[in-house]
């Protein structure tokens, strides 16, 4: 990949990383740092990526360097031990994207990133796989059982409106 090619990955895929870790880590300046990060590795990479799987190889390397802040920070929850009822609602409100932020940040990490990735950013169960490093069908699982947790979290929505 040339320097042109690299800083044309900056401009293209900076704002859609920068969104996804943010809204995996609901921390704007390590949402930052992180993005830094994984810039810093393709550019010390530069030669080795190819510019068609750049965006590929960006996502993938940011969703590595969170995992390990995420491990190093000791945040991670398991999500079979948590008590779901008191996550569920059924007060009336009207903002369901204010309600929806709230119950993807509940969520465990590995379920939230490919919820994220699948619902947020697009990406087949396939190149989520490649992404995360899981099976295809543990990400289909994994998205499942967000999905669950959040139609359990949002409850009706007749309570939304």
């Amino acid at each position: 990949m040339t320097v042109d090619e690299y800083n044309k990955a900056v401009d293209m895929h900076s704002d859609g990383v920068y969104r996804f870790i943010l809204k995996n880590i609901r921390n704007s300046d390590k949402a930052k740092d992180i993005v830094q990060d994984t810039y810093e590795k393709l550019w010390i990479n530069v030669k080795n990526v190819n510019f068609e799987k750049v965006k590929s190889y960006i996502f993938t390397t940011a969703y590595h360097t969170l995992i390990d802040l995420v491990r190093k920070d000791k945040r991670i929850v398991n999500f079979e031990q948590t008590d779901q009822s008191q996550y569920s609602t059924n007060r009336s409100y009207s903002d369901v994207g204010e309600i929806l932020n709230k119950a993807i940040a509940k969520l465990p990490e590995d379920q939230r990133s490919v919820i994220l990735l699948r619902d947020y950013e697009g990406y087949s169960y396939d190149e989520i796989s490649r992404i995360t490093g899981l099976s295809e069908a543990q990400v289909k699982v994994y998205i499942y059982r967000a999905r669950v947790f959040l139609k359990e979290f949002i409850g009706s929505m007749s309570a939304l409106v």
